[in-house]
């Protein structure tokens, strides 16, 4: 076989299975070295957590890098059982050998510290970081290849606008949880014309307690190919009475919305979410998500209700986490219910907070609701 083939057969193996396909044969012994993906998850490090111990794996890993003679062009590290020198190792190889993908991932406390290394791998093209502290360099000058971001729990340090800023060809930006002390100007993402997937905290945005459903809107419009939308509402505050105004502009491109953190019993929000929700007149999948665990307010205050435009939305599939039946949940479902006769399913993950009982009855109230749709199906798991 060439070994061309031979190398994306050993990329589909395990790493640990990749390296004792070299016991094959003699013609095998080396094949491995050509591996263009290093995958050190889970699953490596309990491997050899089972055969080796925990004390042995920078040697393993240093003794496996220095067999490797390809440029490589994706890697998923998790750092937590890694000391600090065996990450900075790790990381200034990837850099060399012109990383293309890269994920990071940590459990750590406190955050493991990212090297500089990282930041002069000019080839990466995506970029994947979780769980640890991201510090660009005065020096730092950019990814000028980076097509896609995603930083979750981390703690970003230095100004984000100018990291940004620094990364001019970014198609996918996920923010969603991010530590950060600053402020994020909407101009400084409108700038990413080629951007279709956005995920951002609402409160990191320069506009924060006095924004309205109209400062979505004038930064969603310089984003015309934006496919894919997700806001987390974590202390975020709308202006009262900003919820339900109408923007002129129409998103074609849009298909898909998370909305996550929500507190339902925030008549404010829901409106402002409700109005974004039928503001996107092609979005075909829907995912909204309360806040786990919260008691909510005793005195809710209900969604300004607004009348049902049959037939007007072409959601295909809406999910709910965190599901309370509260008034105003049981609102949205069944408005999405009413307006949206392509529906094929809604799916409903219940809080943990409501007894196997109420869960019942919920279930038992939801299924008689009206659909638009004749085949959409309500999963209650």
């Amino acid at each position: 076989m060439p070994d061309s083939v031979v190398t994306n057969i050993l990329q589909r193996l395990p790493l640990q299975d990749a390296v004792r396909t070299g016991i094959l044969s003699r013609n095998w012994r080396f094949k491995w070295t050509m591996l263009t993906q290093l995958i050190f998850d889970t699953n490596f490090f309990a491997h050899l957590i089972e055969r080796r111990g925990e004390n042995t794996f920078g040697m393993i890993i240093s003794r496996l890098l220095l067999h490797l003679n390809s440029t490589m062009t994706k890697s998923v590290l998790v750092l937590t059982l890694l000391d600090v020198v065996d990450i900075h190792h790790l990381i200034l190889f990837l850099s060399e050998k012109g990383i293309k993908d890269l994920t990071l991932t940590s459990w750590c406390k406190p955050q493991v510290k990212l090297p500089t290394h990282l930041f002069s791998s000019l080839e990466l093209k995506h970029l994947n970081i979780s769980g640890c502290c991201f510090n660009p360099p005065p020096s730092f000058r950019g990814f000028p290849n980076l097509l896609s971001l995603e930083l979750c729990n981390v703690q970003f340090g230095g100004d984000l606008g100018e990291f940004l800023a620094q990364c001019p060809l970014l198609e996918s930006l996920d923010l969603g949880y991010l530590s950060y002390s600053g402020n994020l100007k909407p101009a400084e993402i409108a700038k990413f014309e080629n951007l279709k997937i956005l995920s951002l905290s609402l409160c990191h945005l320069e506009t924060t307690t006095t924004t309205s459903s109209c400062d979505i809107f004038e930064l969603l419009r310089y984003l015309p190919k934006l496919q894919e939308l997700g806001l987390d509402f974590h202390d975020y505050t709308l202006i009262e009475g900003g919820a339900r105004k109408k923007f002129p502009t129409a998103f074609p491109s849009l298909k898909a919305i998370k909305l996550t953190r929500i507190r339902f019993s925030n008549g404010v929000v829901l409106s402002f979410a409700l109005e974004t929700i039928r503001h996107f007149s092609n979005l075909q999948t829907l995912e909204i998500t309360g806040i786990m665990h919260l008691v909510d307010d005793p005195v809710p205050v209900l969604i300004p209700i607004p009348e049902v435009e049959y037939n007007t939305m072409e959601l295909r599939s809406v999910v709910f986490n965190d599901f309370k039946g509260s008034e105003n949940e049981v609102y949205l479902l069944k408005y999405f219910l009413a307006c949206s006769p392509s529906l094929k399913k809604i799916v409903i993950h219940p809080d943990w907070s409501l007894a196997l009982g109420e869960q019942f009855m919920l279930a038992k109230k939801l299924l008689k609701l009206h659909r638009a749709s004749p085949i959409a199906e309500i999963h209650f798991d």
